[in-house]
């Protein structure tokens, strides 16, 4: 199950690149659609921290409950 919240941690990661780099391409062509893009892209690097948490989180309860 690790496994699973890890590998969405990682592709939240990816999406935000993907569109940190389309903030970058589109600055000069569409100012509009750079700031969304831009928004999309800090709203995934928050997901990847609030799901590294969160998985954090699970893994130290699990972790207790087995002990």
């Amino acid at each position: 199950m690790a496994r699973y919240f890890r590998f969405f941690e990682i592709a939240y990661l990816i999406i935000s690149i993907v569109f940190f780099w389309e903030t970058y391409v589109n600055w000069q062509i569409d100012r509009q659609r750079a700031y969304l893009f831009l928004a999309f892209a800090v709203l995934a690097v928050f997901m990847f921290f609030f799901r590294r948490k969160y998985r954090k989180r699970y893994e130290s309860y699990n972790r207790k409950d087995r002990s």
